[in-house]
């Protein structure tokens, strides 16, 4: 009788594993949540560039721009939808005399569209402010120098300037066509006078925050079901990988005993 070769009994328990974590690619896909949020972004080479931390784990450089988008994005590696304009910081802080002390960084504030609000008021336009803070202010406090803020428990930005006036990152079961379309252009409202930009609103002071450190920290996004906290790789693909890994290691392991009995 021909005995097998040791490398056929080691093809069908790696395709089991390819296949496994397949399936759970698979399914992460057919299951993706969908969220509605503000985004967090940081303007880098003329492009946004979605935060890789929360806004209050950031600290913006001074000349920096940051930017903040509502909308309702998948959490399943689809681009999120970003801020639709890009202003240097110059067209938004010249006007700003800069502080011994304190940096200037630029915010564009972007309340998305009316499709993807909460269906009974009209989002307000893109804006752009400049914040005058002290050097060493996190993004939360940077926003906070420029919008009345409203926050979650768990530290995520639910609202911003008002809007959305209720809710929090809730999930969305379903998307229609309308908030499936693509982005249209808009233009950036007119910047407000540099007396009203160095200014915060009404209760805060530049650099202050009107909620806890604790619940400035942290992800700025709605976490979605089995996804990975600050990484944007779903929980699911990530035990794929280590199943796919020990299996691998179990192999070679395997291989290597028979060599020795042989």
């Amino acid at each position: 009788m021909t005995r097998p070769r040791p490398h056929s009994r080691r093809v069908l328990p790696l395709a089991a594993v390819a296949a496994l974590v397949l399936g759970l690619l698979t399914a992460t896909s057919a299951h993706a949540a969908t969220f509605q949020y503000w985004g967090y972004y940081q303007l880098t080479n003329g492009a946004w560039v979605f935060a890789q931390k929360g806004s209050g784990e950031t600290n913006p450089t001074d000349g920096s721009v940051e930017g903040w988008r509502w909308a309702i994005t998948e959490e399943s590696g689809t681009p999120p939808r970003t801020p639709r304009v890009t202003p240097t910081f110059e067209q938004v802080c010249d006007a700003t005399d800069a502080q011994s002390g304190m940096k200037r960084v630029a915010v564009v504030l972007d309340y998305g569209r009316a499709v993807d609000g909460d269906g009974t008021s009209t989002p307000p336009d893109v804006a752009a402010e400049c914040a005058v803070v002290p050097a060493a202010a996190t993004g939360a406090e940077v926003l906070a120098a420029v919008a009345a803020v409203r926050n979650g428990t768990t530290g995520l930005v639910c609202g911003i300037n008002g809007y959305p006036a209720t809710g929090c990152g809730g999930a969305v079961a379903s998307l229609t066509e309308e908030q499936k379309a693509a982005d249209t252009p808009v233009t950036l409202a007119a910047a407000a006078s540099a007396s009203a930009q160095t200014q915060p609103p009404d209760g805060t002071t530049p650099g202050a925050t009107p909620y806890s450190p604790t619940a400035t920290a942290g992800p700025v996004t709605a976490p979605a079901p089995g996804a990975a906290s600050g990484s944007g790789v779903p929980l699911v693909v990530w035990v794929g990988l280590v199943i796919l890994l020990l299996g691998v290691a179990a192999l070679v392991w395997a291989a290597r005993r028979r060599g020795q009995e042989v």
